[in-house]
């Protein structure tokens, strides 16, 4: 996907992919947000309304940002404003509008790549399905998420895929064939047992 975007719209996925921001804490983001090290979420855009404010208090915290985000950013501010909105669009230097960027940018660029956009939300569920696949706890990941429940991470947020079930049970049925093995192998030896008892 990312092979295939062009600035700002690459910039934008990384920071979704690799935070798990919410769309609207993304357009919220200024450059004094960012640190180097994190991205402190403190305001948010809904459609043209910012709010100096978040969903919930406990959206409200810093995200910490892997160096390869760092770099990406670093290099949209050489190319964009150093004031204002990371992600600034073309009209009055305001919020850059992402379901217009998803629509109108991301979705043609990806068209016969086999690779299909499914809008910004599902990039913050694939955030969070792909901390649990590398084992992440549970509660770590509500807390990167920023959940206030636990419950509602692991209920919308992580999908384990299939191939996940797949392997599930074929660790299921190794266990089982281990058990059976010891089973067999303990009934072998009572019957030694008996047969040596019995001459």
């Amino acid at each position: 996907m990312l092979r295939r975007l062009h600035e700002p719209a690459r910039a934008v996925v990384l920071t979704a992919a690799l935070t798990g921001l919410r769309v609207s804490e993304i357009r919220g983001l200024r450059w004094d947000a960012f640190d180097g090290d994190a991205l402190r979420v403190v305001r948010t855009v809904w459609r043209t309304h910012l709010q100096e404010d978040t969903k919930r208090p406990a959206s409200k915290a810093s995200v910490p940002i892997l160096p390869v985000l760092r770099k990406a950013l670093e290099a949209h501010r050489r190319r964009s404003s150093q004031n204002g909105f990371i992600f600034s669009g073309e009209k009055k230097g305001f919020s850059l509008n992402l379901h217009n960027l998803g629509k109108r940018v991301i979705k043609p660029a990806l068209k016969g790549s086999g690779v299909d956009w499914h809008g910004w939300h599902s990039v913050r569920r694939g955030f969070g399905t792909n901390l649990y696949r590398l084992g992440a706890p549970d509660k770590v990941i509500q807390a990167i998420l920023r959940h206030a429940n636990v419950n509602t991470t692991l209920t919308f947020y992580v999908k384990p895929p299939a191939a996940d079930s797949v392997a599930a049970m074929r660790k299921l049925q190794a266990a089982l064939s281990q058990v059976r093995s010891v089973q067999k192998s303990v009934q072998r030896r009572k019957s030694r047992m008996r047969k040596t008892t019995l001459f």
